[in-house]
C-alpha cells in the first residue's frame, strides 16, 4: 500500500500538493509547493511596487524638453516603463518566493525529524516497543511542536497506519519520497531492512540520529560562512539602485544623462548585468550538504 494522488490524472509533470495515504487521509507533499491565489496576488502587488519604483528611478524622466520640464511623453514613459518592470518584478517575484517557501519547510521538517529520531531513540532505550515508541515520541514532540506542525501531522499518519494494520516502514517510505529529503528516505530504507529482518532498529535510530546532527552542524557551519558572501551579493545587488538614487537627488543635472538614449543603453545593459549577476550568485551560493 501506498500513496494515491488526489485528483490524479493523465499529466505526471506537475506533482500534486496532497496526496492520499493508504488510510484514506490528505497528507502533504513536501517536493513542491503551490502558492494560493491570494499568496500570488500579495507576492506580485511586492514585486510589482519595488520593480515600478526601481523601473522609475533608472528610467524615469525620458522625453523632457529643452528646458527640462516634464511632456506628456515623459508622463506615458513613466507610467509604461514602470508598469513594465514592475509586471516583469512582481511575475519573476512569485517562484523565486515559492521556492524559498518549499525550502523552508523541508529545513524545517528536516530539524524536527531529527528530534524525532532523537525522541525514539529515547523511547527504544526504556523499553518500549516500535508502535508504542512512535506514540511515546509524538507525546514528547507535543510537547515542544504545536498540533499544526509537520512532523506531528505526518505523525498521526503513521500511529493512523498502526491503528488500521498498515505496517510502519510502509507509512515510513511514503514520508520519506513526500519528504523530498535524502535522509528520512534513507532511514525508511535501512528500518524497513532491519524492522522485518530482525535487525538491531534501537542502534539504527541511534546512528541515525547522530550523522543527521553531525550533518546538520556541518550544514550550519557552511551557512554561516557562506552568509557573509550572501550579505556581500545582497549590498551588492541594491548598490547600484542607491547610487542612482543619490545621484539623481544630489544632481538633477547629471541625472539627466540617464534620459538620454546613451544613458538608456547603458542604464539596460548595467540592470541585465546585474540581474544575471544575482542569480548566478544565488547558484554558487546555494550549498546543499
Amino acid at each position: 500500500m501506498g500513496l494515491f494522488v488526489k485528483g490524479e490524472s493523465k499529466t505526471k509533470e506537475k506533482q500534486p500538493q496532497y496526496y492520499l495515504s493508504a488510510t484514506g487521509s490528505e497528507v502533504y507533499n513536501y517536493n513542491v509547493y503551490y502558492m494560493s491565489f491570494g499568496e500570488k496576488v500579495l507576492y506580485f502587488i511586492i514585486g510589482f511596487i519595488v520593480g515600478a519604483a526601481v523601473g522609475y528611478l533608472f528610467y524615469g524622466g525620458i522625453g523632457k524638453n529643452e528646458y527640462g520640464e516634464p511632456t506628456m511623453t515623459t508622463w506615458i514613459c513613466d507610467i509604461v516603463i514602470s508598469s513594465i518592470v514592475g509586471i516583469i518584478a512582481g511575475l519573476g517575484f512569485i517562484p523565486i518566493r515559492t521556492e524559498q517557501i518549499r525550502d523552508k519547510k523541508q529545513r524545517d521538517l528536516k530539524l524536527q525529524f531529527r528530534e524525532l529520531l532523537d525522541a525514539l531513540s529515547t523511547s527504544l532505550g526504556s523499553g518500549k516497543n516500535i508502535p508504542d515508541a512512535f506514540k511515546a515520541a509524538k507525546d514528547d514532540l507535543s510537547i515542544i511542536y504545536s498540533h499544526d506542525t509537520a512532523i506531528i501531522k505526518e505523525l498521526d499518519v503513521i500511529l493512523d497506519g498502526i491503528i488500521n494494520a498498515i505496517d510502519i516502514e510502509v507509512s515510513l517510505r511514503d514520508f520519506g519520497i513526500r519528504s523530498g529529503i535524502a535522509d528520512i528516505v534513507s532511514f525508511a530504507d535501512v528500518f524497513e531492512t532491519c524492522y522485518r529482518k530482525g535487525g538491531n532498529i534501537k542502534d539504527v535510530i541511534k546512528n541515525t540520529q547522530q550523522i543527521l546532527a553531525e550533518k546538520m552542524e556541518i550544514e550550519m557551519e557552511i551557512q554561516t560562512i557562506v552568509t557573509g558572501n550572501k550579505n556581500e551579493q545582497l549590498i551588492m545587488t541594491i548598490m547600484p539602485i542607491g547610487i542612482v538614487g543619490i545621484i539623481k537627488m544630489m544632481s538633477p543635472e547629471f541625472a539627466t544623462n540617464f534620459a538620454t538614449p546613451t544613458g538608456i543603453v547603458s542604464t539596460t545593459v548595467a540592470v541585465i548585468m546585474f540581474v544575471v549577476a544575482y542569480f548566478i550568485g544565488k547558484v554558487v551560493l546555494s550549498i546543499k550538504v
